[in-house]
């Protein structure tokens, strides 16, 4: 492997890392799914993946401007940000319902996945804006370059993702039923906290 690309590639991970570990609705999420399944991580990166992937083939091939358009972002951030304060929403009222028992999202953990990554206007940005520049460089390696470079961003995703759930997972048996109304309670405030920034965004 050329010495470039190798550094390349660990400068895209540590950008991507640095991006997928900061506190948002999908690592929300995770936590929430992640304490009634292991693998719920596995699942949300894949979710994100169906997102993710064609959206790179997109700017690849010259949509980039489309993403970053102020009406597109104006349509994502709204219908995202309801989106995203309705599963924050259902999450407050499981937990009130269920006495005893774990708060959790409608839906799967590929689904989730795939709705709040869709539901994120800022991903979209970053990706219009920070990602082109990674997708350029990793074009100058060729479609593998390109390729590789995809999985390596998406095996960041999978691997925080993986790591969150299995940890809450893990440790769900010390929690008592005041830690996980405070837990849940959080990653429903994050939700809907997120949600309403998105919507007061696009008129800002």
């Amino acid at each position: 492997m050329d010495s470039s690309f190798g550094i390349f590639l660990l400068s895209a991970a540590g950008i991507s890392l640095s991006g997928v570990m900061m506190p948002g609705p999908l690592t929300a999420a995770t936590i929430a799914k992640g304490y009634h399944e292991q693998n719920a991580g596995v699942f949300i990166a894949l979710g994100h993946a169906v997102i993710e992937l064609p959206l790179m083939a997109l700017i690849y091939f010259g949509f980039a401007q489309f993403f970053a358009s102020p009406d597109v972002k104006k349509a994502i951030g709204l219908a995202g940000g309801l989106m995203l304060i309705f599963m924050g929403l259902m999450v407050l009222r499981s937990l009130r319902k269920n006495i005893g028992e774990a708060a959790d999202l409608p839906y799967s953990p590929l689904v989730t996945g795939i709705m709040l990554t869709g539901a994120n206007p800022y991903f979209f940005l970053w990706w219009a804006t920070i990602g082109i520049a990674l997708i350029i460089t990793a074009a100058q390696f060729g479609i593998w370059g390109l390729v590789i470079f995809a999985m390596v961003h998406w095996s960041c995703d999978l691997v925080w993702e993986q790591c969150v759930s299995m940890s809450v997972f893990r440790t769900r048996h010390l929690w008592t039923q005041k830690v996980q109304r405070i837990v849940f309670g959080i990653c429903a405030a994050v939700l809907v906290g997120f949600g309403f920034w998105f919507c007061v965004s696009v008129f800002i």
